[in-house]
């Protein structure tokens, strides 16, 4: 687990980053699918703040961070995990481990606390269904934080008592501190740094295994890259 502290990094006063960075990560947070201007107005500081704090400050670092916080919010619209599922054969396709058949799956559907409480019992630093745990540290914010190992881990990185107060999560102040942090945290940035040849690679570490929704991240990422193409390679913070 990495801590940053607050003033490591340039913007991390509060204040935000000069203009020729916002302007910069403003066009690539349009190309990686925030077109509506109130909610990309309300995002461009706090994602700035957040991406100067852990040095998402290159190109290629940006046009990654963004494509995959694009594909993970839908379209930067969702701070909450949707569990709410009305065809138990979709459940099933999403949930194959936990439901074999529709009959399994149908108390489940129209119930995302039930479901949330099944599907995510005892991973990641959840207690059993009972705890509640699994509903309580769903996914948030824009990087769809999940588990409460994972809400313990980020608030100590951004010092916010997230496994207390787990619905801070989806403030957009601190889902963008959490989608910066857990950026630096995984070594994303060295990743991204390769360019297109580490979309696969940063994939993974967010999506696990599955590598769900890779064809849109690429989309994302791409559209992204070619917003940021006028700009230096490295952005002035």
């Amino acid at each position: 687990m990495t801590v940053i502290p607050l003033g490591r990094a340039a913007g991390a006063s509060g204040a935000l980053p000069r203009p020729q960075f916002a302007d910069a990560l403003g066009r690539a947070l349009t190309a990686a699918g925030c077109a509506d201007r109130a909610r990309h107005g309300a995002l461009l500081g706090p994602l700035a703040i957040a991406a100067a704090r852990f040095e998402i400050v290159r190109r290629e670092r940006v046009a990654h961070w963004l494509a995959q916080l694009g594909h993970e919010s839908a379209d930067f619209t969702k701070m909450e995990e949707d569990l709410f599922y009305t065809d138990p054969a979709r459940l099933r396709s999403v949930f194959p481990a936990r439901f074999g058949t529709n009959a399994t799956a149908e108390p489940y559907a129209r119930n995302p606390e039930a479901l949330a409480n099944l599907v995510y019992s005892n991973v990641n630093g959840n207690g059993p269904i009972a705890s509640g745990d699994g509903w309580r540290y769903r996914g948030r914010g824009l990087i769809q934080l999940t588990g409460r190992a994972n809400y313990r881990e980020a608030g100590r990185g951004i010092d916010q008592p997230l496994e207390s107060e787990p619905d801070r999560a989806a403030e957009r102040w601190t889902a963008s501190l959490i989608a910066g942090w857990f950026w630096f945290d995984k070594a994303l940035n060295r990743i991204a740094d390769r360019g297109a040849d580490g979309l696969e690679d940063v994939t993974r570490r967010i999506n696990g295994r599955r590598m769900l929704g890779l064809a849109d991240r690429r989309r994302r990422y791409e559209a992204a890259r070619a917003a940021l193409t006028p700009f230096p390679e490295l952005l002035e913070v």
